[in-house]
């Protein structure tokens, strides 16, 4: 996967991938130093439906929200923690734009 290498690439290592609560998913979670990174992972083909970090929609980012307080509780997480998007920019298969939105959204319950 593109981002996972990206990340790996620079120094996060992987914790989870697709990590499932349920119905609910969060694409990566991933830690470096003592900061966990909730990831959701956007790609597309083209431009023509906008930049692929915008498709993060409210919904999306409340079901993220979701699975992250599980995720924290279930491991007693006492570092700090964010929520990055990643969007991928693909053309004739291969990526030829990474965006990487470090600490793209805010939680309610932080």
């Amino acid at each position: 996967m593109i981002a996972i290498d990206f990340l790996e690439r620079h120094g996060w290592r992987i914790l989870e991938h697709r990590f499932k609560m349920g119905r609910l998913e969060v694409d990566l979670i991933a830690s470096r130093d003592s900061l966990v990174a909730f990831v959701e992972v956007k790609t597309r083909g083209s431009g023509r439906f906008g930049d692929p970090v915008e498709a993060v929609t409210w919904s999306k980012r409340r079901e993220i929200q979701r699975v992250a307080r599980a995720w924290l509780d279930r491991r007693r997480w006492e570092y700090r923690s964010r929520f990055d998007v990643i969007g991928v920019q693909l053309r004739g298969g291969r990526p030829v734009r990474i965006r990487h939105i470090a600490d793209a959204f805010r939680c309610d319950w932080r």
